[in-house]
């Protein structure tokens, strides 16, 4: 008997690339838990600013959320890489609902950057979430082809 789970991402979704939703600049990682599920008019309460501040070469936002400080900034996505948004793949009528249909997932919006926010301190380098972005450059040089040269060289 096998054990593990497997999921299908569906990256071409119903629309074209050119139709899906670009929220580059709206994608917000909070340091809090949200427990709600649904739509809000978020951009009439959470407003973000530059502050002019920069910081291990970061440029600061400022924001506030429900009265606390909020002091981020926004990270580009590296070159070759991409964010997706994510949604449960909806069956087709024609067929019914399967167990296999619950672990279907689409593209439902695509994005170029995040902006991470800390509540209790500036932005830093040494960030988990920054330091997650590294992992991109540690994927690239795993997977580059070794020239003979670099063999000969090390």
């Amino acid at each position: 008997m096998e054990s593990g789970i497997s999921v299908t991402i569906d990256l071409n979704g119903n629309l074209p690339l050119a139709k899906v939703e670009d929220l580059t600049g709206k994608v917000h990682q909070l340091p809090c838990c949200i427990k709600f599920n649904g739509p809000s008019d978020v951009s009439h309460y959470f407003k973000p600013k530059s502050t002019g501040v920069i910081v291990d070469g970061l440029s600061v936002e400022e924001a506030n959320f429900r009265g606390r400080k909020l002091q981020g900034t926004t990270v580009a996505i590296p070159h070759g890489y991409s964010g997706f948004v994510l949604g449960k793949k909806m069956p087709d009528e024609k067929r019914k609902r399967s167990e296999e249909d619950s672990s279907c997932w689409e593209m439902k919006a695509k994005f170029q950057n995040i902006t991470l926010w800390n509540h209790d301190s500036l932005p830093s380098e040494n960030d988990a979430s920054l330091r997650a972005f590294h992992l991109f450059s540690v994927a690239t040089s795993l997977h580059q082809p070794v020239s003979v040269e670099d063999l000969e060289a090390a």
